[in-house]
């Protein structure tokens, strides 16, 4: 089948606010418009979603945004024909009426379990794996992103990388965001950090270190469930948007939460970028600067694991003392420890780090989860065409 034939189904439930729909909207984007397929993408949350793109109706049961087919995932699920590729993104569940329509199909759809972004070894032997259903004959694959060749690897769009470096060297277009934020671009000695995490018991001890330490900071921080901690580091009972607070050598910002191409922008402005979940976490590496990941907590610290497999792949070409001060910060970012002592070291790595992350950016922007996607959904449906013809 050619590309123009494919049509798409992505599903997806939001649990975390912004983390799994910020990649759906993503994913169902560059499909759509760069790759010329019919995507509909189906979404339980639209009043979430739609503060990551500010056009969708939360109302609306179906509508049309920026190419997509946006259509509302309710209780009660419409009758319609399932696409031919089909994306149950991190395990929500398809709907039963959609998955018996999928059956009742010759060929059935291509039907991908979308798992969330992992470092760990296994991933490499579990992504692509079938899952065939118990009653119904159809089959999921298990499709990972992750950091190597044997994964889905990361999103990228085909041009981002382009416009990156666009704006990080025209002076002009980095004062026309900053002014878009209602500020002056910075004097070139002030450092520029952005601050997107959960609740972190590690951030007074951070903002310690800022406030007291030799350098100006500005820290911009995107509403979030991180703001009721700065009001009371600065004993402000609401730290809304566009509220600034100054003490010592730092100066915190509080932005309204705004859409994905205008937070691609903040990253690329910013010297240090602290990220939380999965889909901010990919694009601060894409902006080929200085971040520090709050990875999503979960029971019996399982998180930690991850974070380790992450920092095993992230630092292994670094030196000594540049590796242990990332690890190590990002290790007490995570685990809630004073982080002031190991901002230090890693602002001493920091000329190294810069260099890693560029370089970082560079070696994996050559795969494309996406494109690796659909590459492998036309291997499952040549695979299907031959059995059919042999039958």
């Amino acid at each position: 089948m050619t590309i123009n034939q494919v049509s798409c189904d992505i599903f997806c439930k939001v649990v975390d606010n912004f983390g799994d729909i910020g990649v759906c909207w993503r994913l169902a984007r560059q499909l759509a418009n760069e790759q010329a397929i019919a995507v509909r993408l189906w979404v339980d949350d639209l009043p979430s979603f739609s503060r990551l793109c500010q056009e969708v109706e939360v109302t609306a049961e179906q509508q049309q945004c920026r190419g997509v087919e946006v259509r509302y995932w309710g209780q009660s699920f419409p009758k319609v024909q399932p696409a031919k590729l089909v994306i149950e993104a991190f395990a929500c569940k398809l709907p039963e009426p959609y998955v018996v329509a999928m059956a009742a199909q010759s060929p059935e759809p291509v039907w991908i379990n979308l798992e969330y972004l992992s470092a760990e070894d296994w991933v490499e032997g579990c992504h692509k794996l079938p899952s065939p259903h118990m009653f119904l004959p159809l089959t999921k694959y298990f499709f990972f992103p992750g950091f190597t060749d044997k994964t889905g690897s990361l999103l990228l769009e085909h041009d981002l990388l382009v416009q990156r470096d666009a704006f990080q060297n025209d002076v002009e277009k980095q004062k026309t965001f900053w002014r878009s934020i209602g500020m002056e671009m910075p004097p070139i000695e002030t450092l520029n950090v952005s601050l997107f995490g959960y609740e972190n018991d590690a951030l007074p001890g951070l903002l310690d270190a800022w406030v007291f330490g030799a350098h100006s900071v500005i820290c911009l921080v995107p509403e979030g469930r991180i703001l009721p901690q700065l009001g009371e580091y600065f004993a402000e009972a609401s730290p809304n948007a566009c509220k600034t607070f100054t003490r010592g050598n730092l100066q915190v910002r509080v932005l309204p939460f705004i859409e994905q191409e205008q937070y691609d922008k903040l990253l690329w402005a910013c010297d240090v970028n602290f990220v939380r979940g999965e889909d901010s976490f990919v694009r601060a590496q894409w902006a080929g600067k200085l971040f520090v990941w709050q990875i999503y907590p979960q029971h019996d610290a399982v998180h930690l694991k991850k974070l380790d497999a992450f920092l095993g792949i992230y630092t292994d070409e670094l030196n000594g003392s540049a590796k242990l001060a990332v690890i190590q910060f990002f290790n007490a970012w995570n685990m809630g420890s004073d982080a002031g002592e190991a901002w230090q070291a890693f602002m001493t790595a920091r000329g190294e780090v810069e260099d890693h992350a560029k370089n970082w950016a560079r070696q994996h922007a050559g795969n494309n989860l996406a494109l690796n996607l659909l590459d492998f959904s036309r291997e499952i449906g040549r695979m299907r065409a031959l059995e059919i013809e042999g039958r």
